[in-house]
């Protein structure tokens, strides 16, 4: 490897497209790969079509990624909070869709997206500042942190259920970024994927009947949605807590590559985005939208964080839409190994959140930090460890997950308890090349490189 691709690996690639087309399309397909597996349970989990799922994920990206200037690094899945939502409007008769209520459930999802719309104009018209107060580092981090903590119960559930092929995934994906050389330490997860399941193949643990049954060329199946306004009642609060968890995926990323998203090209964009590709996505029969912990775990291990990667992902997403047979192979990779590569990928988005507050310079001999720390921490896997909170309102429930319970805490205990040394200022941003936030502490020189108007 020679001394400006090692120096690229050490300090991020924004460029993918210097080294070389081939390898930023293979960097594209690992991403896709990476979030396959979770995009596809939400449709298996509700009834939704699997084929339109992938579709409207990459069309949804897409279109996120025109509406934040194409500075984002960030794919768009199926969104798991959403689940309850649709399991109060269209549950599943006898395991199989219910397909007379579902149109409906896709309508109160739109009117979900809008909330989000709305908050984008209001933080637009009240200025970042006044919003970002109530999201310092000493908040955003452990959110980010109880991300990847809540996801790791699944990854091990997965896993578990055959240790050796989860165990050659891990140790494939670990071998290839410690040791890989080249191409192999930009693709490890990709590689992992390959060899653990040539693996599965060899001591036949592979079904592939799914492969068999499926066809190579077919159209995606548009369900267009249906409106009610008790299904709108029901579904469109669950916008309030995902709204949380946004923040928390956006602070992510840019804890990840080193920049501040927040800032540019703002928080008013990348809810805009999230919210339009949700209204989009649920309008054709597709689930809620939202920014993948996934890829963005691709992203901290690849050290690759040019948004045109994540585009080119999200072509492969909507031409895979059209090929039941790959959908099909992509099934047929055991759970085990879908298992394996999450345990790693979730694991670093925790490591990231810890990251978030080591560069931030969180001070916990500040006695209000490590209180706020503690509530987040605890409340994120408490309540999510008992399914949340669930309170009615006008006899319509409303269920707040654990992450959305953690997240409130902990912005009203920033908000009333004293001592706050913490002071968010858009102007501490490094240059376009690398614009990364450390804080007010960390004051960085104010001339017109520095910072962009949103």
């Amino acid at each position: 490897m020679s001394k400006e691709q090692s120096t690229h690996l050490t300090k991020g690639i924004f460029n993918a497209r210097e080294l070389g087309w081939g390898k930023t399309i293979l960097l594209g397909m690992q991403h896709t790969f990476a979030m396959f597996g979770a995009t596809v349970l939400v449709p298996l989990l509700t009834g939704l079509s699997i084929s339109t799922t992938l579709l409207m994920a990459g069309l949804g990206t897409l279109l996120f990624h025109l509406i934040t200037k194409g500075k984002v690094p960030a794919f768009l899945g199926s969104s798991f909070a959403f689940l309850g939502g649709y399991a109060a409007v269209a549950p599943l008769i006898d395991g199989k869709p219910n397909t007379e209520m579902l149109p409906y459930a896709c309508g109160g999802v739109i009117f979900a997206g809008l909330v989000y719309v709305v908050l984008s104009a209001l933080i637009k018209l009240f200025t970042v500042e006044k919003v970002m107060k109530f999201f310092p580092p000493v908040v955003t981090g452990p959110i980010i942190i109880s991300i990847g903590l809540i996801l790791a119960p699944s990854a091990i559930s997965n896993a578990k259920t055959d240790w050796t092929l989860a165990l050659i995934a891990i140790g494939s994906i670990i071998f290839f970024n410690m040791w890989g050389k080249g191409m192999m330490k930009i693709v490890p997860i990709l590689l992992g994927i390959l060899i653990s399941f040539a693996c599965a193949i060899f001591m036949n643990k592979v079904d592939f009947a799914s492969v068999s049954s499926s066809n190579y060329l077919a159209m995606p199946n548009i369900t267009f949605a249906k409106f009610d306004i008790s299904a709108i009642i029901t579904i469109m609060p669950i916008a309030l807590a995902t709204m949380m968890e946004h923040i928390g995926d956006i602070s992510a990323i840019g804890a990840t590559t080193g920049k501040n998203y927040i800032v540019n090209p703002g928080l008013h964009r990348t809810l805009l985005g999230d919210g339009l590709a949700t209204v989009m996505a649920s309008m054709f029969g597709g689930p809620a939208n939202t920014t993948y912990g996934e890829n963005t775990g691709v992203l901290a291990l690849t050290k690759v964080y040019d948004p045109l990667v994540i585009r080119i992902a999200a072509c492969f997403a909507i031409i895979l839409s059209f090929i039941p047979k790959f959908a099909g192979i992509i099934e047929a990779i055991p759970t085990a190994i879908i298992g394996g590569v999450s345990l790693i990928l979730y694991g670093m988005i925790s490591a990231i959140g810890i990251r978030n507050l080591v560069e931030n310079q969180v001070n916990f001999k500040n006695t209000r930090n490590t209180i706020i720390t503690a509530l987040i921490l605890v409340c994120a896997l408490g309540f999510n460890n008992i399914g949340g909170i669930t309170f009615t309102i006008s006899s319509v429930k409303i269920n707040l997950s654990g992450l959305a319970i953690a997240s409130i805490v902990g912005i009203i205990a920033n908000w009333i308890l004293p001592n706050k040394d913490y002071v968010f200022n858009k102007e501490d941003v490094l240059d376009d090349k690398f614009q990364t936030y450390q804080g007010a502490n960390q004051r960085v020189p104010e001339t017109e490189e520095n910072a962009e108007n949103i």
